[in-house]
């Protein structure tokens, strides 16, 4: 397709195909998702949950196209941020804007959301002072320092207890689901309990299309595997279906396990999901799924690092403005963006620890992913229409205008759906600040493209290229 191809200064030829299937698969942490994520989705969507997870879950398969086809033809680090810049410089410019706000805000599901669980489990240890901010500390130590030593060793610890917790989520839900018996639905897959209106069911989709977030992420890691054009879209379909079973199952069992018609207090309860579990499962049931939230929390912590750092570390090497806090440099002995993780964990704790202050753990969480999801939902917008400029312009739309065309399309419109639901009407406060503060990154996101397009058409000309 006429890429050029560079040599990259990451470890080529690291880690395998299960690796890139499970940094994908960790960065949606199912287990923690259930602990926490459902929450804010069940806020909204009350009975319809699994409806709002299903749909996500299938709005994401969409969005999972576009890094599918790029990886065909691209490998960089840079994922999402390179295959838009590859297109058209101003878009990557706008997707490394837009993936800024996530990559910034997102990292509360690990840092606070750890705390909150271990808060709700353990009402005990409220009463201690600012001890969250201790478990925010190692949890957030443990991803830096972990992808700071390697893709390897970290991506070594993901995949086995990755693949454990997916089969525990799978198989325990159809056990719940065996002991219901004739309380069974369909209506939950329906806006039904909620009178059928859908702007609930919409904006619980945000809160779910968290829980899908990062599946895109084995391209970040794409110069590090063998053979990425071949594996990484593959890893990429592996990682989407294992999400599915490990989250939509589970998502109906706690539904219909608490009660469709008293989904309005399972947001406000102390760990519905440990309740479920606890009722339908017994101690041992209870057991598992705690160990492996904790574990799931570490994993992302892991899996974050491993993509932040190497998408800050792709747009340093283009010229962007990380050129100039040096994060075009990798480690010498380990070959990882090692000042990008630095840099990284350094801005998420401060934003983590004031937030927290502010607002407590758990719903400074909470507030925190309403940026993430908003800022995520706009980078797959932008992806989208990406991959259709560049088909375009390597003269393959016309032969591939379904995957290429039409599909990318009704993903944005899908995304751009979601994203209206949350901004019109606002959400209650403190919600709305978020969405009004989104909207305002989004705007300074396309000043900044207009800027590089008219300033800096140096830099773009030569952003998103192939390096192996």
């Amino acid at each position: 397709m006429g890429t050029e191809i560079r040599r990259t200064q990451l470890k080529r030829g690291a880690v395998a195909f299960w690796h890139a299937v499970f940094q994908s698969f960790s960065f949606v942490a199912p287990a923690g998702d259930v602990a926490i994520l459902l929450l804010g989705t069940a806020a909204f969507a009350l009975g319809a949950t699994p409806l709002a997870v299903l749909l996500a879950w299938l709005i994401y398969g969409l969005w999972i196209i576009v890094p599918y086809e790029f990886s065909k033809y691209i490998v960089n680090a840079g994922s999402y941020y390179a295959y838009s810049a590859k297109s058209s410089g101003p878009l990557g410019v706008m997707a490394l804007w837009y993936w800024m706000l996530e990559n910034l805000t997102g990292p509360a599901f690990g840092v606070l959301g750890l705390a909150g669980f271990l808060y709700l489990i353990s009402p005990a240890v409220t009463h201690i002072p600012y001890i969250w901010i201790a478990f925010a500390l190692i949890i957030w130590a443990y991803g830096a320092v972990l992808s700071y030593l390697g893709i390897k060793p970290s991506l070594s610890y993901v995949m086995y207890t990755g693949f454990a917790e997916a089969l525990f989520l799978f198989i325990s839900a159809l056990i719940i689901i065996a002991m219901l018996g004739s309380k069974n639905t369909w209506v939950v897959w329906t806006p039904a309990p909620l009178k059928w209106t859908w702007a609930p069911v919409f904006f619980g989709t945000i809160f779910s299309v968290l829980d899908f977030t990062g599946l895109g992420t084995a391209t970040t890691i794409s110069e590090e595997v063998r053979d990425p054009r071949r594996i990484i879209r593959w890893a990429l379909i592996t990682a989407w279906i294992l999400s599915g079973l490990a989250l939509i199952i589970p998502a109906y069992a706690l539904t219909v396990g608490w009660g469709v018609n008293q989904m309005s207090t399972y947001a406000t309860s102390p760990d519905p999901g440990l309740i479920v579990y606890m009722k339908y499962l017994g101690l041992a049931g209870w057991t598992l799924l705690v160990a492996f939230t904790i574990n799931s929390y570490f994993s992302y912590m892991v899996a974050k690092f491993n993509a932040v750092s190497r998408i800050w570390f792709s747009s340093a090497r283009d010229g962007l403005w990380f050129r100039k806090l040096g994060l075009d440099k990798v480690h010498g002995r380990f070959r990882t963006p090692s000042r990008s993780i630095l840099l990284f964990a350094t801005l998420i704790l401060i934003i983590n620890i004031v937030t927290g202050l502010i607002m407590g753990p758990t719903n400074g969480g909470v507030w925190l992913l309403t940026f993430a999801g908003l800022g995520i939902i706009a980078v797959h917008i932008v992806a989208n229409s990406a991959l259709t400029i560049y088909s375009h312009r390597q003269g393959m739309l016309r032969k591939e205008w379904l995957k290429h065309g039409l599909i990318p399309t009704v993903a944005s419109v899908l995304g751009a759906i979601v994203f209206f639901y949350s901004v019109y009407p606002l959400p209650s406060y403190p919600y709305n600040i978020a969405v009004i503060a989104s909207f305002v990154w989004i705007i300074i996101g396309v000043i900044l493209a207009i800027y590089y397009w008219r300033k800096r058409p140096d830099i773009l000309a030569n952003a998103g290229l192939s390096y192996e």
